[in-house]
């Protein structure tokens, strides 16, 4: 069964979207997802600014 997260603080950056969320465990996560099609890119971090920068780097190879 998926885990249902509540993110707060979203951002888009290009393609991809960066948000906050606690994990199972309680503790503050940082996603970045891709939302273009066919992409699938998604990464957890546990700094805000690494998932920024994995934002601003990202690449989408289906292009």
């Amino acid at each position: 069964m998926p885990a249902h997260r509540r993110f707060r603080n979203l951002i888009r950056i290009g393609p991809v979207q960066v948000g906050t969320a606690y994990d199972r465990l309680g503790r503050e996560r940082h996603t970045a997802a891709c939302t273009a099609p066919r992409c699938g890119f998604s990464a957890e971090y546990d700094s805000r600014a690494a998932a920024e920068l994995a934002a601003r780097t990202h690449r989408c190879p289906a292009r």
